[in-house]
C-alpha cells in the first residue's frame, strides 16, 4: 500500500471516529439513573411511605426497549412485578405489531370519515342533541382501533426513564391507573393525537370538541415522581388545526392529568409546552372523594406556551413553586393557576414573563375557589402581589379569596427566590438535562 493511501486511510478513520462520537447523544455516558428514587424530602410523593419505582427490579425485569411492541411487552399489561423499562431513541406508539407506521386512516372502519360526520351533526340541521346514529358508532369504533394501540398502561413498582438526551415517545398516553409508586424520568412525551374528536354540542354553550389521550394520565395513581419530561403537542399544534362547527378542532386532550383520587404525587424539573389545557389536578367539582387526596407538589417547571391550567386544581392540597411561566406575544393566553372547588394552592416563588397585553390578574382563575396563598411572585421581573391584585381587579364581579389555605407544606428542599428558579429552570427543566 502506498504512503498517500495509507494516510487517507487514516484520515477516513479519525474522520468516521469522531463521527460516531459527535452522533453519540448528550448524556448517553451519563450515570444510570434507572435506579434513582425520591429524595425523602422532595414533595408530597415522599410521604406516607416512599417512591422507590422499579429500584427493586432483579436484572431479569430491567429491559431497553426501541419500539411499541419492545414497550407494550416490558410493560407487562401494567403487572405489579418490579421492573425498570429504558426507552432508547424515538417510540411511536401509532405502529402495528411490525412497526409500521399507523395513521388516521387505517384506523378508521366501519364507513367512517370526517366529511360523513360533519354532515351528520352540523348543529344547523342536527340541532343540540348528543351525536348519535350510524356515523357516531363509527367514530366510536374507529376510536377504540387507535386506543388499542396508544394506550399504554403502567402498573405499580415500575420506572420509565428516557437513555441520553433523545429519549421520545411519540403518540403515546401513558396511564398510571389505581397503581402505586411509579417514576417517569428524562423522556420527551409528545403528541398524543387524537384521530376521532367527538362533537359535544352543547359544551359552554356554544358546543366543543372533546379529544381523548393525556401523554401522562395519573388515575387512582399514589407515590409517583415525574422527573424531567418535555410534553408537548410537537407535531401536530391544534393551533394548525382547521375550524368546524365553529370551534377549534382539537386533537390533544392534557400534557399531565392527575384526577380520580390519585394522591401523592411530586412533578419536577419538567417542561411543559406549546398546548391548550396542560394540567388538571382533580377532574369534577362532584367528585367529592377526592377530598384529602390530590396532593401534588410542582417544583421548578417550566410552562411556556400553555394557554391554561398550569395547573388548575379542585379539592388537592397542591405546593407550586420556583416554576418558570413563559407566555409567548402570539398566545391566546387565558390563565396559569386555575383555583377551582375546595383547592387550596400554597403558591411560591414563582416567575412569570409575558406580553404587555397579559396583566398580573390574569394569571389566576378562580371556579367557587375561595383561597390562594402566594408569596415571592415575579412578573416581567418585578415583584407582586398577586393574590392582592387578583382581589382588587376582580372585586365585585368574583368572590375575594383568602390567604388561608388551611396548610403549610412541610415536605420540599430549598425554596429559591423566584429570580434564581427562573434562571435555573430555564437551565435545567426538560428531558436530556438530568444531573
Amino acid at each position: 500500500m502506498s504512503s498517500g493511501k495509507r494516510r487517507l486511510l487514516q484520515v477516513a478513520a479519525v474522520v468516521g471516529l469522531l463521527g460516531v462520537v459527535l452522533s453519540t447523544p448528550a448524556g448517553a455516558d451519563a450515570r444510570d439513573i434507572s435506579r434513582d428514587t425520591l429524595a425523602a424530602d422532595d414533595g408530597w410523593a415522599a410521604a406516607e411511605g416512599s417512591t422507590t419505582g422499579g429500584a427493586a427490579a432483579d436484572d431479569a425485569h430491567v429491559f431497553t426497549v426501541r419500539s411499541r411492541a419492545e414497550l407494550v411487552r416490558a410493560l407487562d399489561g401494567g403487572s405489579a412485578t418490579p421492573k425498570i423499562i429504558k426507552i432508547a431513541g424515538t417510540i411511536d406508539a401509532n405502529t402495528d405489531d411490525d412497526g409500521h407506521h399507523l395513521d388516521c386512516d387505517d384506523y378508521a372502519t366501519d364507513g367512517y370519515s370526517l366529511k360523513k360526520y360533519l354532515a351528520a351533526y352540523d348543529p344547523r340541521t342536527w340541532g343540540s342533541a348528543k351525536p348519535s346514529g350510524a356515523q357516531e358508532e363509527a367514530r366510536q369504533a374507529s376510536a377504540a382501533r387507535q386506543a388499542a394501540r396508544v394506550e399504554l398502561p403502567v402498573g405499580p413498582h415500575t420506572t420509565i426513564v428516557g437513555l441520553g438526551s433523545g429519549a421520545v415517545l411519540k403518540g403515546a398516553s401513558l396511564q398510571v391507573k389505581n397503581a402505586d409508586n411509579v417514576i417517569v424520568r428524562n423522556l420527551e412525551l409528545r403528541d398524543a393525537y387524537d384521530c376521532f374528536p367527538v362533537w359535544q354540542p352543547n359544551t359552554g354553550g356554544l358546543g366543543d370538541w372533546k379529544t381523548s389521550y393525556d401523554t401522562l394520565w395519573l388515575s387512582g395513581a399514589t407515590h409517583v415522581w415525574v422527573d424531567h419530561i418535555t410534553a408537548s403537542d410537537k407535531g401536530h399544534p391544534d393551533a394548525g388545526e382547521p375550524t368546524y362547527f365553529g370551534r377549534n378542532y382539537l386533537r390533544h386532550d392534557g400534557l399531565l392529568d392527575i384526577t380520580t383520587g390519585s394522591d401523592l404525587v411530586t412533578v419536577s424539573w419538567s417542561r411543559f409546552a406549546d398546548h391548550d389545557k396542560a394540567m388538571l389536578i382533580g377532574n369534577s367539582d362532584a367528585a367529592t372523594g377526592d377530598r384529602g387526596r390530590l396532593r401534588v407538589t410542582l417544583h421548578h417547571n417550566e410552562f411556556e406556551g400553555v394557554v391554561q391550567r398550569a395547573p388548575r386544581v379542585r379539592f388537592g392540597q397542591v405546593h407550586v413553586y420556583d416554576n418558570r411561566y413563559v407566555v409567548p406575544a402570539d398566545s391566546e393566553y387565558r390563565y396559569s393557576l386555575g383555583v377551582s372547588t375546595e383547592s387550596a394552592v400554597y403558591a411560591e416563588n414563582n416567575a412569570f414573563t409575558t406580553p404587555s397585553h397579559v396583566e398580573v390578574a390574569d394569571l389566576v382563575k378562580s371556579w367557587n375557589g375561595t383561597a390562594l396563598h402566594q408569596t415571592g411572585t415575579l412578573f416581567n421581573g418585578f415583584p407582586v402581589d398577586l393574590l392582592a391584585i387578583y382581589n382588587a381587579y376582580n372585586s365585585g364581579s368574583e368572590r375575594d379569596l383568602t390567604a388561608d389555605v388551611g396548610w403549610t407544606p412541610t415536605l420540599h428542599g430549598t425554596i429559591d427566590s423566584a429570580r434564581q428558579a427562573d434562571r435555573d429552570v430555564q437551565r435545567g427543566a426538560g428531558a436530556g438535562r438530568v444531573r
